[in-house]
């Protein structure tokens, strides 16, 4: 469930299935459109990266009022084997433990500006060849106010390794090396945590202008 709901943050469409949140991509859906920057890319074998800032007016997760945030979780046979049916032909039964999780989550964006979408960025290119962080200096120059919340960069394994290449490098000044509390390195753009969202896709299709 953590790793459906981390993908739809970027991809639910509520277009396609109504039951889900809005995510990211489907608000800032073409290259053309504010806060998205085209890297060039085109084809189905592109991807994005995210800077977001999360705070209470710009950017943040929700939940029902009256519900529990997070996952629930029931135990529907009370610790005790329940008939459920299974999908044979013809059909039957057997004794199953039966756990019910259930997650009601959702995404608000109160400012858009406080989102940018680095788009149609080549895969295959980016992973021969140094991160060309161009498009990250313009992305961050358009967020309003980083002191609105907490800001952070999220891309697939493809972007994130360059990445990490380039805060390795000595003679880099862009990307750095910091460690978290519990002692892991973490890369940093302009002090910006880079997260490896492994949901976000090599094989995005190549956004196009506003029709």
């Amino acid at each position: 469930m953590n790793q459906d709901v981390a993908g739809g943050m970027f991809y639910y469409d509520t277009d396609l299935d109504p039951e889900k949140f809005l995510g990211l991509a489907a608000r800032y859906p073409y290259s053309d459109a504010p806060n998205v920057i085209n890297a060039g890319g085109s084809g189905s074998d592109v991807t994005s990266i995210w800077l977001v800032v999360w705070g209470d007016d710009t950017v943040h997760c929700i939940f029902p009022k009256g519900s529990k945030a997070g996952i629930e979780t029931r135990d529907l046979g009370k610790g005790e084997p329940i008939l459920v049916d299974d999908d044979q032909t013809p059909a039957g039964q057997y004794l199953a433990y039966v756990t019910h999780y259930k997650w009601d989550v959702g995404l608000s964006v109160r400012d858009w500006r406080y989102v940018v979408r680095i788009c149609n960025i080549e895969t295959a290119l980016e992973a021969a060849n140094s991160f060309k962080h161009k498009h990250l200096i313009e992305a961050y120059n358009m967020i309003p106010n980083f002191k609105m919340g907490r800001a952070a960069i999220y891309c697939n394994k493809t972007i994130k390794t360059q990445m990490d290449l380039a805060a390795a490098d000595s003679s880099n000044r862009i990307f750095t090396m910091s460690k978290d509390a519990f002692g892991n390195p973490v890369t940093e753009f302009f002090g910006i945590p880079v997260r490896k969202v492994d949901q976000i896709l090599d094989t995005e299709t190549a956004l196009t202008a506003t029709p």
